[in-house]
């Protein structure tokens, strides 16, 4: 089990060894996507990702470029597109196609879902939230807990906590792909947890112990 500052210690130890964030980001999203493939049937299925502005968009971006290969994708972006990373930026840039922006109550309004069979999948917000969940996200957490279908999330639920495990407003998982090992706040929800690998090492990270 790992806290938030510690996965972050460790992220910054990969990079300084030379493991690129755009590495990381393309590992992340290949794994999303490798492991809704092999625990869901993704034949007829419509792929609806939610992305964030942060890097937890980027690796939905990524995955959704997975996905477009064999499935009908569509990525719902929340958020300002000048506030990305410049990797982000860039694998948001090669799914543009597939992206619906959506800034503000109001746009977000105008989106109607259709009657079809979803996965949805939560790249809202990283692990670096912590807080009140504000617009637009917190409408696109709604709209992610009121439809219909298959739910994951990538690395940690949206709107949680990644210590606590607590949040005002938090979108439900049927499964959460957590990277790397188990996020302090996602003990309690370990049955639904799937780890993966993306290709940080394990290092002595020196950070005091979550309390």
């Amino acid at each position: 089990m790992i806290t938030v500052k510690e996965m972050k210690a460790l992220e910054e130890q990969a990079i300084q060894q030379g493991i690129s964030v755009s590495e990381l980001m393309e590992n992340a999203g290949k794994a999303v996507f490798e492991t809704v493939q092999q625990k869901f049937e993704l034949d007829n299925k419509q792929i609806v990702i939610f992305c964030g502005q942060g890097n937890n968009g980027g690796d939905g971006f990524v995955a959704a470029r997975h996905f477009a290969e064999e499935s009908k994708v569509l990525v719902l972006f929340f958020g300002d597109v000048e506030k990305q990373s410049e990797e982000a930026e860039q694998n948001y840039k090669k799914i543009k196609d597939a992206v619906i922006e959506i800034r503000d109550k109001e746009e977000l309004k105008a989106f109607h879902f259709q009657n079809k069979d979803y996965i949805l999948i939560d790249a809202l917000l990283g692990t670096g939230f912590t807080g009140i969940v504000r617009e637009p996200f917190a409408s696109a957490i709604d709209l992610f807990n009121s439809t219909s279908g298959a739910k994951v999330a990538v690395d940690l639920p949206s709107g949680m906590d990644g210590d606590t495990g607590e949040g005002e407003k938090v979108c439900q998982a049927d499964l959460i792909i957590c990277f790397h090992d188990l996020k302090k706040g996602l003990e309690k929800f370990k049955d639904k947890t799937v780890i993966v690998d993306i290709g940080i090492p394990d290092g002595d990270v020196k950070i005091e112990k979550f309390q």
